[in-house]
């Protein structure tokens, strides 16, 4: 008999419980080779005084499984409570959202019925870091992160997920347009990887333009990757338009552990009822075996699954008005048609496992040569960030002149990235958030943090209030920051 793999299970909250009862109940059925560990995390867990949502016991098995599937979990509103899905993607390193949609025409209604892509979200960086301030009365920011490590992992295991799944193609999306820097370097991170895949074809879309062709077209598209935020949108959007969110499952793929679940909520409002559609979470159970090395159940329950909608067995979100089964009802159907095959459908084939450790995770040659050449840093200047809510652009800019000092000159200011001074225009909009630019005097060979920290030092004594700085550097002599706008 083969031996079983322990993995840790979170019933989750609301329908939580009644969809992962059905879907045990169906990998039970269909001979999975698990052995469930329960675990408590989410509501009750926050209520008790833990922000985080997740007790110590839980992270122990976690860590010791490595293997999670988890149910819809509710975050209580208000009390600083954190997300817990944030919170264990970026804590246990589950870098890479996995997002099948497919359409089920004519079973379930849509308007794209030869919709089968695949969406690949970056799960760690971007505006996700979390990191946001309020830096005056009347701004707040948010700090949008881009790594090249991060990027280079998300980006290979995309092209290694189309090659390992017979896929075609892989388009990126950005906006690199206007963030140059951040999605700039996704985008040409995507441009140097893909030229180790030549047999995949690649394309790149603007972020706006491309989430039109993907909900006007989406057949078009195959394997799609992207950054946190774009992919957190997406991935949703195709759900949707492939006729329910509530059909869809979701992997979260990191160097040693992964998680499972259905992509939508824990819809308390229906909570109890018995009439939730386990199908999200089942179809996040198929993905978590293929994991496993279970692929032949895996190709059993999805099969077993598409001959259930083909016999008209729907949940009443999918029936629309017709005749409907409830959730245990349901889960029951796909039990009696386990090894069934459908024949309206294409039959699923699954083969054992993912893209390799070696294959996702290695970063060479990319990092390998960038350790060659090395990176010359240089410093070219500062960004000096004031509050003020009293004085003019000019009034500032004059004040800001006289104490540059013989290391620096004073660029320009801008006010929510619009120039300012000198020579603004007057019907230019502005906060009480100043971004001054100093940069380094053309007379001057170098400059230090040293020289920085005389220059704040001046700004002070001038009574300005500064709130926050960043450095301006040069890598390898190309621009290692933006233009304001207009300068």
């Amino acid at each position: 008999m083969e031996q079983k793999t322990t993995i840790t299970v979170a019933r989750g909250d609301g329908i939580g419980p009644e969809i992962m009862d059905a879907t045990l109940k169906v990998l039970e059925h269909a001979g999975a080779r698990i052995e469930p560990e329960f675990i408590d995390v989410g509501e009750k867990v926050y209520l008790s005084g833990n922000t985080s949502g997740v007790p110590d016991e839980a992270w122990e098995s976690l860590r010791r499984n490595k293997v999670f599937f988890k149910g819809p979990i509710t975050t209580p509103q208000g009390g600083g409570y954190k997300s817990l899905n944030v919170t264990i993607r970026k804590t246990l390193g589950l870098y890479a959202n996995v997002r099948p949609n497919v359409s089920y025409d004519p079973f379930v209604k849509t308007k794209h019925p030869d919709m089968d892509l695949v969406i690949i979200r970056e799960n760690e960086e971007d505006l996700y870091g979390g990191i946001e301030h309020q830096q005056t009365p009347e701004v707040v920011q948010c700090l949008k992160l881009i790594t090249r490590p991060g990027t280079e992992k998300i980006v290979r295991y995309a092209f290694e997920y189309a090659k390992k799944n017979n896929r075609k193609k892989v388009t990126c999306f950005t906006k690199d347009n206007i963030m140059k820097l951040t999605d700039g370097l996704f985008h040409k991170v995507f441009d140097e990887i893909a030229e180790e895949y030549p047999d995949i074809e690649t394309e790149h879309w603007i972020i706006d333009i491309g989430m039109a062709k993907l909900a006007d077209t989406p057949q078009d598209f195959d394997v799609v990757v992207m950054p946190n935020l774009y992919g957190d949108i997406a991935s949703d959007v195709a759900a949707q338009i492939t006729g329910s969110v509530g059909l869809a499952g979701s992997a979260n793929i990191g160097d040693n552990v992964a998680m499972f679940e259905a992509i939508h909520g824990s819809a308390p409002d229906i909570a109890g009822k018995g009439i939730a559609n386990p199908s999200g979470l089942i179809h996040g159970a198929i993905m978590m075996l293929v994991h496993i090395g279970q692929a032949e159940i895996a190709t059993k329950i999805h099969n077993a699954w598409l001959k259930t909608l083909e016999d008209g067995v729907n949940t009443g979100d999918i029936a629309k008005g017709g005749a409907s089964v409830g959730t245990m009802a349901f889960a029951e159907a796909v039990i009696e048609r386990l090894g069934q095959t459908p024949t309206t459908f294409k039959p699923v084939t699954y083969e054992n496992g993912q893209p390799s450790r070696q294959d996702q995770y290695k970063l060479a040659p990319l990092a390998k040569d960038r350790k060659k050449q090395g990176v010359v840093r240089q410093l070219d200047g500062v960004d000096v960030f004031l509050f003020d809510d009293q004085l003019t652009p000019d009034e500032i800019g004059q004040k800001l002149e006289s104490i540059a000092g013989p290391e620096f000159e004073l660029a320009v200011i801008t006010n929510r990235g619009v120039k300012v001074y000198p020579q603004g225009f007057p019907e230019t909009f502005a906060t009480d958030h100043w971004r001054c630019r100093f940069q380094i005097n053309k007379e001057q060979e170098a400059i230090t943090n040293q020289d920085i920290i005389g220059l704040l030092d001046r700004v002070q004594q001038a009574g300005l209030d500064f709130i926050k700085i960043e450095n301006l550097y040069r890598f390898n002599d190309e621009l290692g920051y933006s233009l304001g706008q207009g300068q």
